[in-house]
């Protein structure tokens, strides 16, 4: 194999021979691999990542595998010794047995084919010992005879990659589950937490923190019902197509019984696609799920953005959060420390970003009644599904849920904040609430002092109006409005116009 430029090539002390059309190879004796997965690996050193880095892919190819076998045993193609001898071989994969025996590079040409066949040959020469046979014994049960009856990798890669990333679809809702959940939390504590809202970046009108994070909540909670409707999608299969669609070489019996028992093995509820020629050209789906994570990232990522600057500074910046301290910020400056988290989740979003883009230009790369690019699909959103849901996790666990708010900041900050004077504006008309926001910006007096010196409102009007509860619009205005004089305003006009230079 061509690694970094060097030649390598797969040895072992001791070999066997296996044949394919091609010819005949020594593969490592201890191998479950054949030939097949060799010339794979030599023809593909490209990523350096094996298929075995995603274990719902590992797992969805045996299960496949499982219910083609329990399915051709069911309508008489297969018989009861090798059928059960798969089933069993598959089911121990399932189970986490023989991982590391997924080599194929996930990057790959051939449509899946390499991957279709390393899954083969795992199954047929596990299913041998299980016989009490030797590997490679394939004169008795063979990888594409046996394993392989009744389909095409054309029908059982993109099944296999359904199934994957459905599993990773209901791994990443659930994430986002809980990370929702953990903001819905932080939201709850920050009820009553006062501050300035902000739009363009400049000071708007009051809000609580509360429900900075509560929002975040909600639009999170959005993505997880938009994830869950890509299922059905993901869920309706080309299983029994085989080659292009037509089903050649499958019993007629065969589609039926194995999405019955696909069914059952995944805990899926899969259908088989209405017109197979459609099913196996199109990659619409992967398109749809794809689009789905990115609207997830980008929104995640946005919500980081959101964090990094609630908590900038401590000293120069925002300051109304604090952060959970993770590690040391700098090799050069003593006591820094960064909003590590919410970065290298930005840095997920990016990722997702761009892998969407290769899942839209593979799935418009097709041709005719195959895409062959589906390896790079399968690789891209198995890719954004993990580390989704992997960078969910670590922002809840390392991140959200030891968020604090600086109330004192906070405080401070609305209470000379002209945005203030919005909520004042049906009491005292606005002519007078611009006047007060000029000499609140101008003098830095709290808002609630200038009116009050102005006559404008008593005390306790104001303390009613400019309450936590009424500026945030969390509780309506109750009682009756503050009734203002003409006399009032007059002298608060006098009040505020400039005043003649002292002679």
């Amino acid at each position: 194999m061509t690694r970094d430029g060097e030649e390598h090539h797969v040895t072992s002390a001791a070999t066997r021979t296996e044949t394919d059309s091609l010819g005949s190879r020594e593969v490592p004796v201890d191998s479950y691999w054949g030939i097949n997965t060799l010339r794979a690996m030599e023809n593909f050193p490209i990523a350096s990542v094996p298929i075995a880095v995603y274990p719902d892919l590992v797992a969805a190819l045996v299960t496949v595998k499982q219910a083609a076998a329990r399915a051709n045993r069911a309508i008489g193609v297969l018989d009861d010794e090798r059928a059960d001898a798969i089933d069993r071989a598959a089911q121990e994969v399932r189970d986490g047995a023989l991982r590391d025996q997924f080599v194929v590079d996930v990057v790959q040409g051939g449509a899946g084919t390499s991957t279709n066949m390393n899954t083969n040959e795992v199954l047929a020469n596990r299913a041998l010992e299980l016989l009490g046979r030797e590997r490679g014994d394939y004169a008795y049960l063979h990888p594409i005879d046996h394993v392989n009856r009744s389909q095409s990798t054309n029908d059982t890669y993109p099944t296999s990659i359904k199934i994957a990333m459905i599993y990773g679809v209901r791994r990443l809702a659930d994430q986002l589950e809980q990370l929702s959940a953990a903001f819905a939390e932080r939201g709850q504590a920050f009820a009553d937490v006062l501050k300035v809202g902000r739009t363009q970046l400049q000071d708007a009108v009051p809000m609580t923190l509360g429900q900075e994070f509560t929002g975040f909540a909600h639009t999170i909670q959005e993505d997880v019902v938009q994830l869950r409707r890509v299922v059905p999608l993901l869920a309706e299969m080309n299983l029994g197509a085989t080659a292009i669609g037509t089903g050649i070489t499958a019993d007629p019996l065969y589609r039926d019984e194995v999405r019955r028992q696909l069914q059952e093995a995944s805990g899926i509820d899969v259908v088989t696609a209405p017109d197979l020629i459609e099913a196996t050209s199109d990659a619409g789906s992967f398109m749809t799920l794809s689009g789905t994570v990115k609207r997830s990232a980008a929104k995640l990522s946005k919500i980081c953005n959101d964090l990094r600057l609630l908590a900038s500074g401590p000293q120069a910046g925002l300051g109304e959060i604090t952060l959970p301290p993770r590690q040391a910020g700098s090799s050069i400056m003593p006591g820094k420390v960064n909003p590590v988290i919410p970065e290298v989740v930005n840095q997920i979003a990016f990722a997702v970003a761009g892998a969407d883009t290769t899942v839209t230009m593979a799935a418009e790369g097709g041709q005719l009644q195959l895409n062959a690019f589906e390896p790079i699909i399968a690789h891209s959103i198995l890719q954004s599904l993990q580390w989704m849901a992997r960078g969910c996790a670590t922002l809840r666990e390392h991140c959200v849920i030891g968020i604090e708010a600086n109330e004192a900041k906070l405080a401070a900050q609305v209470d000379t904040n002209v945005g203030v004077v919005t909520a004042l504006t049906p009491y005292i008309g606005y002519a007078a609430a611009a006047s007060i926001a000029h000499t609140a910006l101008t003098t830095s007096t709290p808002i609630s002092t200038l009116v009050i010196a102005a006559g404008l409102m008593d005390e306790h009007q104001v303390h009613r109006v400019l309450s936590p509860a009424r500026l945030s619009g969390i509780e309506l205005a109750t009682g009756a409005i503050p009734v203002i004089t003409e006399a009032m305003l007059e002298q608060h006009a006098r009040d505020a116009a400039p005043r003649p230079p002292q002679a």
